[in-house]
């Protein structure tokens, strides 16, 4: 299996190189490997779609992305934002805290770190500019604390680890509280230790009442958090049923609540000299009657195909990828990986090395859920060997990708980040590298401080 295996990764190198996208490389490398060793790939892709309809809980990420997308085009990110600067806008540096804050809020509603860059940044970055912030500064921040999109639950990224390793969604999004919570309050540190050095004016404590007020703008935002984190532990309904609740309920809240988008756009819930009896009963009336015509206005079908766009493409690139990964099977290249760590006697410690040296580098090349697909497969037995928690495993590999996301070549977060700040590609990078310090940082103390991963779900679920 030497040949099948060397064409696989040569093919596969040789399609990065010249700028093959990621998913078209790793089916033309697995298809080319399998054409070469067996003079077909029809039993290859019958197998990978057997593979993909058996991974149920992938169904959740289509609609935890429809979700994020109805709320950040339908005023939530908006109002989360503004909660954030109420809640943290009065301390040094606070316009960026806040940023940081609604990034950790948004995380928990969208599971993705682009559409968080993209829902938070395009108001945050706007916000530190207009109080006197650098715009690498206020670029850096946000590049870096949108990758909590795929750390704070719930995570795509964690589901496609689950479903590749066949572990506990539900575990694997508890795990991601405490590392997402203490990464983003490091963020903040960081932030206010190097506010001290600009001459930025201070936000004034606008009170609690400001804090109440944004609050319950964003309630309907928040609320989902809830709902979502709640439903799941409490056994109300699995990740998938809770993404396809988010993805209806992020439109009811866009189209019907804060009205951003959709046919009752701009129309008021209350009209002027409206007596309430009057406007509940219009607004129940009205919302009744446009429940279902509304999926084909104008600005609520861009909202679904942008989702389902976005979705068919992370589709597309898993579907390659669990080829990819079944021509690395029936090489045996996980097995003679396994063999020859066990023969080199390594410990768990140094086995943690290895798998955080090979997600940096290929987090630069790569899209996380594709190369999750293909290294989590590999690792994970030998981890379960070891005596690794495969649930610590998953979170050192989503924080492997956090910062593969702003990482160039391929990182996402920064083209995004480029895109809604309107700077240059090469000018957020150097604003976004300073800052992946605290990503760095994180990773060594998550790595080899197990508990800061495994105490929340092992307290919920029990120990494994």
């Amino acid at each position: 299996m030497i040949g099948e295996a060397s064409i696989l990764f040569g093919v596969f190198f040789i399609a990065l190189f010249l700028n093959v996208p990621i998913a078209i490389s790793l089916g033309l490398a697995a298809g080319t490997a399998t054409l070469a060793a067996k003079g077909t790939v029809g039993p290859l892709i019958i197998t990978a779609l057997s593979t993909l309809d058996e991974k149920f809980t992938l169904t959740a990420i289509p609609f935890f992305i429809l979700s994020a997308a109805f709320l950040s085009s339908g005023g939530a990110a908006q109002r989360i934002v503004q909660f954030a600067i109420a809640a943290v806008g009065h301390f040094r540096g606070g316009m960026a805290m806040s940023g940081v804050f609604a990034c950790m809020i948004f995380s928990a509603l969208s599971g993705s770190s682009p559409a968080t860059v993209a829902a938070v940044g395009s108001l945050s970055i706007k916000g530190m500019k207009e109080a006197g912030y650098p715009a690498g500064f206020a670029a850096g921040v946000i590049c870096n604390a949108g990758t909590l999109g795929i750390l704070i639950p719930p995570s795509i990224v964690m589901v496609v680890y689950a479903a590749a390793t066949d572990e506990s969604v539900g575990r694997m999004f508890l795990a991601g509280i405490v590392p997402g919570v203490l990464i983003g309050l490091a963020l903040m540190a960081v932030i206010w230790l190097r506010s001290r050095k600009l001459d930025i004016e201070w936000l004034g404590w606008a009170g609690w009442r400001a804090v109440l007020v944004s609050g319950r703008d964003a309630f309907f935002g928040l609320f989902l958090i809830v709902v979502i984190l709640a439903g799941i532990y409490r056994g109300f309904f699995t990740p998938t049923e809770a993404a396809a609740f988010a993805a209806v309920y992020g439109y009811v809240v866009a189209v019907f609540v804060y009205r951003e988008i959709g046919p009752l756009k701009n129309v008021p819930w209350r009209r002027g000299g409206e007596s309430h009896g009057a406007a509940a009963l219009r607004n129940t009336g009205q919302v009744l009657f446009w429940m279902a015509p509304a999926l084909l206005h104008g600005e609520v079908r861009r909202v679904l195909f942008e989702g389902g766009r976005l979705s068919l493409v992370i589709m597309f690139i898993i579907f390659n990828a669990i080829m990819f990964s079944h021509v690395l099977t029936d090489a045996r290249i996980p097995q003679a990986l396994s063999e020859l760590i066990t023969a080199a006697g390594l410990t768990s410690w140094t086995f943690l090395i290895i798998v955080n040296l090979l997600l940096l580098f290929g987090g630069q090349f790569m899209e996380p859920s594709g190369l999750l697909l293909i290294v989590a497969p590999l690792m994970h037995p030998i981890a379960m060997d070891l005596g690794i928690d495969p649930i610590h495993l998953g979170i050192i590999m989503v924080v492997n990708m956090e910062i593969g996301m702003i990482t160039p070549p391929v990182g996402l977060n920064l083209f995004v980040t480029s895109s809604v700040a309107g700077m240059p590609f090469g000018e957020v990078v150097r604003a976004a590298l300073p800052w992946l310090a605290v990503l760095g940082t994180f990773l060594v103390l998550i790595t080899y401080i197990p508990e800061i991963s495994t105490a929340v779900p092992n307290y919920f679920y029990g120990p494994r």
